[in-house]
């Protein structure tokens, strides 16, 4: 079999998910190289990995011949400039979510790739999670009639990072929490957005409201499709309780529930788990871990066999398109048409 030598660009928990399954797990693939500028971060990262090469800046990466592809998962402030330069270099890419700050840099990274024959695909891992293939699979078999709603919720346990307030930086939890939301809606629909409400709030970061009283960390948002569906996404960040991911597919004759559901009519979730009535996921690196390794599996194989990605550069470009309205709709406290 091909070896594809992979090169992972940020050596965080994310990045480090890419990694220790480049490294070990996916077939076909080797872990060449990764890329940190934290020279402490790097050399833990080797040694956990068992890796000799790493290198401070991606551009040293780009000249290595070993290399062939990129995984990016550094902030995304970065994303569009590493992705350009890779593309132009010759290497297939895997670029973590948000795509990108702003459309017009998912159109560039999106042509880079185009223009140099390159495999561009996007971490929007639950397009590869078994319980939302299930589904996806029982929605396009009619079993529940035709779709209505998409009902979509991220809440995180962890509080927001201090980069995280700016939400000219982050784009905020509508980016950071609810990208995977954003699209998961796109695939269940198989539509576009049409219109957007959002409202947000700031509940749980108090040092963030006196030098950005725009951020929120609590946010809901209502859609319309362009094809008469309607969807509903709600985010948080710093719930405490636990990693929460859920979603609902309402049909004319029945409805989809992806997550766990509980025996018990109501059940309470709360940062000590007494009351759950069952365990509950305190971190995305557990719920989606089988998820990460398909995701990273799958762009290897598109590699070696020229097939397109499952998300592709098009994907996380309608994503950021979304944040972008979402976050317009809150400060404008308005309905927003999502154009294109």
């Amino acid at each position: 079999m091909l070896s594809s030598p992979i090169c992972v660009v940020g050596a965080g928990r994310a990045g480090m998910i890419h990694a220790v399954n480049y490294a070990r797990n996916v077939p076909g693939a080797r872990l060449a190289a990764i890329v940190e500028p934290n020279e402490a971060m790097a050399r833990a990262a080797c040694t956990q990995l068992g890796l000799d090469t790493y290198y401070a800046d991606y551009k040293q990466a780009l000249d290595d011949k070993n290399v062939d592809a990129m995984v990016v998962v550094t902030p995304t402030k970065f994303h569009c400039g590493i992705v350009v330069d890779a593309a132009k270099a010759g290497k297939h890419i895997l670029c973590e979510k948000p795509m990108a700050r702003t459309v017009e840099d998912c159109r560039k990274m999106n042509q880079a790739a185009k223009d140099a024959g390159v495999v561009l695909q996007i971490g929007f891992m639950r397009r590869f999670d078994a319980s939302f293939v299930q589904a996806k699979e029982v929605v396009d078999s009619g079993a529940i009639g035709d779709v209505v709603m998409v009902r979509s919720n991220t809440r995180g346990p962890s509080i927001p990072k201090p980069w995280m307030y700016d939400i000219e930086e982050s784009l905020g939890p509508l980016a950071e929490v609810n990208s995977h939301d954003i699209d998961t809606c796109r695939w269940f629909t198989g539509s576009e957005f049409s219109t957007v409400y959002a409202i947000g709030g700031n509940y749980r970061s108090p040092d963030a409201k006196k030098d950005y009283p725009n951020f929120y960390d609590n946010v809901i948002l209502a859609a319309s499709f362009q094809n008469g569906m309607q969807g509903m996404i709600d985010g948080a960040q710093g719930v405490g309780y636990a990693y929460d991911s859920r979603v609902e597919v309402l049909g004319t004759k029945g409805c989809v529930f992806v997550g766990r559901i509980g025996d018990n009519a109501v059940v309470t979730c709360t940062a000590d788990s007494k009351h759950a009535g069952y365990p509950l996921v305190h971190s995305w690196t557990k719920l989606f871990q089988e998820a990460y390794l398909a995701e990273d599996t799958a762009f290897v194989d598109c590699i070696i066999t020229g097939a397109p990605p499952r998300a592709t550069g098009i994907d996380g470009e309608m994503a950021v398109k979304v944040v972008i309205a979402g976050n317009q709709s809150i400060l404008e406290k308005r309905i927003v048409n999502v154009s294109g």
